[in-house]
């Protein structure tokens, strides 16, 4: 179905292992400081958002009743540090997403923690930003990848054996490989990640390996 189809492996891509997750969001989550940030984070895991993404999200993007996500735009910053609205120019880069249980789980307390400013930050005629700073301004993925570094960073100082460096985009690259390890469909995994090249998501299956390809095969009865 893809012969042809050249991958290019020279592409750095890392996951992070499922043990190591674990030990990240549960330190997360016990933490009496980093905890406020669980949520966003177990969604970068659960969802493969680009972190502009989801750091655009707003509260009318999200259907709650419908437990669905429409990403059509990113927040980001200039240099200047001026934010700015990136609307996604590709019919790839627009989609609704499903929310899982714990995803929705998680939207529902970021929006009951959420405080109301006394005036909401509006960036090109956007408004009702998830996440805002203590002067009222939406957090952007700078913030969120000192977070993820600062986290990493306290980790590692209390328990012995350390983990990895983790960053937004390997939240985004892991929630990529479990799902093309589940045997998710190449046109649908494309779709979830709002990839405009497929050739971008078939980097992903190129790592695939002998269990993967087991499994494969008797699920199809070819073995």
């Amino acid at each position: 179905q893809f012969s042809g189809l050249l991958v290019n492996d020279s592409v750095k891509r890392e996951a992070v292992d499922r043990r190591t997750q674990h030990r990240f969001m549960e330190f997360i989550k016990h933490d009496t400081h980093f905890c406020r940030y669980y949520e966003g984070i177990y969604i970068l895991f659960e969802t493969g958002l680009r972190i502009s993404e989801f750091c655009g999200l707003t509260i009318s993007d999200l259907d709650m009743d419908n437990r669905t996500i429409t990403v059509d735009h990113q927040l980001q910053r200039a240099s200047n540090m001026t934010l700015y609205i990136n609307v996604t120019k590709t019919d790839a880069g627009a989609r609704v997403l499903p929310m899982s249980d714990g995803v929705y789980d998680a939207f529902r307390e970021i929006l009951r923690r959420r405080r109301t400013p006394e005036t909401e930050p509006v960036v090109d005629g956007y408004s009702g930003f998830l996440y805002l700073d203590k002067s009222g301004t939406p957090l952007v993925g700078l913030h969120w990848e000192k977070y993820f570094k600062h986290i990493c960073e306290k980790f590692n100082k209390i328990y012995r054996e350390p983990i990895q460096k983790i960053t937004p985009h390997m939240c985004r690259h892991t929630y990529c490989t479990r799902m093309a390890q589940s045997g998710i469909g190449i046109k649908t995994l494309q779709y979830l990640m709002g990839h405009t090249d497929v050739s971008t998501t078939m980097n992903v299956y190129s790592h695939a390996n002998l269990d993967d390809a087991m499994r494969d095969l008797k699920d199809n009865g070819l073995i």
